[in-house]
């Protein structure tokens, strides 16, 4: 779906969301925290990119109770967060922006009419008004106090594609692996009985991940992608029982770090 044609030059209206949130912004915590897949806004001149409520509200277009982990970490560590507001339909923040996933014409088997077919200048467009103006964000949170670590939250679905993931958790990361191994030690120790595993339900590669391979890893930060069931945080307990677990292990990690 193109941008209206009555001005091309802009995606984003005064009656749409900034498309970045952020929390504790002055913090000098020594982490910073993201939530790539906050949000599901569809900007109004998109419509609703061809798609039902029902996949929008889906795994599809966001990730389930991942912002509501985030906030709640966020404000016991008293830590910076970045929150994406926009639908990962949209444009994904967490794909390198001119890769083929960034913008995706199908997602889990339902299709996403809106963004077939799409101009290199409507792409370009919400490359310049969603996914830009996170990852500046995320370079002046850098920029404005020395930072030890960085973290990413995510949720996934516990059933994708007809196969089962039995994970009730994943720490990823393919250069900062002990921190990965801590965090979810720390967690096992927290939650004993639940399943955890490093690099699932995905891995970090060049190509399909943005913020760990082109900000913490070439920062040579600390880092780790946390990826929950999403099952598990559709409620407030939910949220508030992972929230302190994860607290409870990044402070453990932070006191390890010079």
């Amino acid at each position: 779906m193109t941008v209206a044609q009555a001005d091309r030059s802009v995606l984003l209206t005064t009656a749409d969301p900034d498309p970045v949130g952020t929390i504790n912004f002055d913090s000098p915590a020594p982490v910073i925290l993201v939530c790539e897949h906050a949000g599901r806004a569809i900007p109004g001149r998109l419509g609703d990119l061809g798609i039902s409520a029902d996949v929008l509200n889906s795994h599809r277009g966001w990730d389930i109770g991942a912002e509501a982990v985030a906030r709640d970490v966020a404000s016991q560590l008293d830590a910076p967060l970045i929150l994406q507001r926009y639908s990962r339909l949209v444009i994904d923040a967490n794909r390198p922006p001119n890769s083929p996933f960034a913008i995706p014409t199908v997602s889990d088997n339902a299709d996403i009419p809106g963004n077939r077919d799409l101009s290199e200048d409507d792409r370009q467009l919400r490359i310049t008004s969603i996914f830009e103006p996170m990852n500046q964000r995320i370079d002046e949170l850098f920029a404005a106090s020395p930072r030890k670590a960085a973290f990413s939250i995510h949720s996934f679905t516990p059933e994708l594609g007809g196969v089962e993931r039995p994970w009730h958790a994943g720490f990823l990361s393919r250069k900062s692996i002990a921190s990965s191994e801590a965090l979810m030690n720390s967690v096992a120790r927290g939650a004993p009985g639940m399943l955890m595993a490093l690099n699932q339900p995905y891995r970090i590669e060049d190509d399909t991940d943005w913020f760990i391979p082109h900000h913490a890893e070439t920062r040579n930060l600390p880092h780790c992608l946390i990826e929950i069931r999403n099952d598990q945080i559709q409620t407030p307990e939910g949220v508030a029982f992972w929230a302190g677990l994860l607290s409870d292990a990044i402070t453990d990690l932070l006191e390890t770090l010079p």
